[in-house]
């Protein structure tokens, strides 16, 4: 990925770009943001993007994964048990909305446009898991882990179930569903 400029005239258009993008996607999904579009609502040239960005789907990603990090913060609950089942409720009802078909088509947009998926793993998928891996610490440190389970084990055990129902659409995503899902989960998890 390009290194970000740090001019403040920049960061301004790169700001914007994000805003008009974030709009864009919440009116009509990523179909919507188009770089034509994006460009028109935010007032930056093409020529600007495209120096900072390498596709309108690596512009998606970005917008859409800091949406989606103030969506969803982190729960306290005081134990590993409550954080992390209120973490997947959380996740699972924010796939379950129309932010959970916009998260479906950038996946599914990243698969065609490689240059996108650093911007998806960076801006979302990173983000996301760091943030999680927050709660895993929490839960190490209260001695509620089995031990051997690192957190990226437990985020894919948690999480990986309900990204597969928001792509194949099998299953509700629903809070009874995703309390079924962290609890068999947790299960093998913790202590």
């Amino acid at each position: 990925m390009p290194d970000k400029a740090t001019h403040p005239r920049s960061l301004r258009a790169q700001d914007s770009v994000l805003c008009a993008t974030k709009e864009l996607l919440a009116e009509g999904g990523p179909a919507a943001a188009t770089v034509d579009a994006i460009s028109a609502r935010s007032g930056v040239s093409k020529a600007t993007i495209y120096k900072h960005w390498p596709s309108r789907t690596a512009i998606a990603a970005e917008a859409f994964g800091r949406e989606m990090a103030a969506a969803i913060p982190l729960p306290d609950t005081g134990s590993a048990r409550g954080d992390l089942a209120e973490q997947v409720r959380r996740v699972s009802r924010f796939y379950a909305g129309p932010h959970g078909r916009v998260f479906a088509q950038l996946l599914a947009a990243s698969v065609t446009d490689p240059q996108a998926a650093p911007y998806i793993r960076e801006y979302f998928l990173d983000a996301r898991r760091a943030a999680v891996s927050e709660l895993w610490q929490r839960a190490v440190d209260r001695g509620e882990v089995k031990p051997g389970i690192s957190a990226a084990t437990a985020i894919d055990v948690l999480f990986g179930p309900l990204i597969f129902r928001l792509l194949t659409g099998h299953a509700p995503l629903t809070a009874e569903e995703a309390d079924q899902l962290s609890a068999a989960a947790l299960d093998g998890l913790l202590r």
